[in-house]
């Protein structure tokens, strides 16, 4: 009898004790769902501010940040109504990538609760990974991902050595990070201002917006196959001529899609800019890239735009 109320003792404790709280999600586990895609096009905003490739620098991605006013001393964001716009490429090069995505992801949150939005872009690097071609990732790249290393697709595991698994894991089709990348445009438009990490030509631009960025995400949810025109030279991820270029023939190309797009000008980075910040096309292209990252040792500037003026902040 004693050991009867015993047991019923123990079952009323266990019933009324509080519910464990749920296991936080083990490192390397997949999200249960990728956040939706943001739309191509938003309303013009007061301030903007478009920042160029950070190349897995954390130092200079908040450099760049705080110069735009956008985070405080403890990172976290302080801009209000400030709309950030990361044109790509956080991957690659520096062995910062991991903290950096996570405060993307942190910085996403905050900026759309005080009214603003951070938006960050998918360019050639994020491709790249997803697509397993890690030429650009630094010994500490690899190792900041192995918790992932099970996870690595079969034909992965089968050319890539073992130190390279936990990387091929997180950045596979479907996988933790790509579905992450998933939730990224890869041209967007805000106001009169289209933002692309390459460039955006015509005949891209037949497909629309909606469908550049549908068709990205499907490739790094695993759900399609890359289509060839995101693969091609003229992808606006590796698209260069805006870039590089101010002759007649390239500015008649830009005024064609900014004609098309209603737009006022075009914004890239992508290609290291000698110099900093600058302006082509009578400024209807401005190349951001300006190497930022300790891999290329150049300048904190980033692009500013503000009611009718568009200036290099330094």
């Amino acid at each position: 009898m004693t050991v009867r109320v015993a047991l019923i003792a123990l079952l009323l404790a266990a019933c009324s004790a509080p519910p464990e709280e749920a296991p936080e999600p083990r490192r390397g586990e997949p999200a249960e769902a990728p956040a939706p895609l943001p739309p191509s096009t938003h309303p013009a905003v007061a301030r903007l501010v478009a920042i160029g490739d950070v190349h897995g620098d954390l130092d200079a991605f908040r450099r760049a940040l705080r110069l735009a006013g956008a985070i405080d001393e403890r990172d976290r964001w302080s801009g209000g109504s400030l709309w950030v716009v990361q044109t790509g490429d956080l991957l690659d090069r520096g062995d910062d990538e991991d903290e950096i995505l996570r405060m993307v992801a942190r910085l996403e949150r905050e900026a759309r609760a005080a009214g603003g939005r951070f938006l960050a872009l998918n360019g050639n690097h994020e491709l790249m990974n997803v697509q397993g071609d890690f030429r650009y990732v630094t010994p500490d790249g690899f190792r900041d991902f192995d918790a992932f290393a099970s996870r690595a697709p079969s034909a992965a595991r089968a050319r890539l050595p073992r130190e390279m698994h936990g990387r091929a894991g997180a950045f596979a089709p479907g996988g933790r990070y790509a579905r992450e990348l998933a939730a990224r445009s890869t041209v967007t438009m805000v106001g009169d201002t289209v933002l692309v990490h390459g460039g955006l030509t015509a005949r891209q631009l037949e497909r629309g917006l909606d469908t550049i960025n549908r068709d990205m995400r499907r490739f790094l949810l695993g759900q399609a196959p890359l289509p060839a025109e995101l693969a091609s030279e003229d992808s606006p991820v590796w698209h260069r001529d805006f870039a590089l270029r101010d002759d007649p023939a390239t500015c008649a190309a830009l005024d064609e899609v900014l004609r098309r797009l209603r737009a006022r000008r075009m914004v890239v980075g992508h290609t290291v800019q000698e110099g900093g910040i600058n302006a082509a096309c009578d400024e209807r292209v401005w190349r951001i890239d300006v190497g930022l990252a300790r891999h290329y040792g150049g300048p904190t500037e980033v692009l500013e735009i503000a009611g009718e003026t568009v200036r290099a902040l330094r």
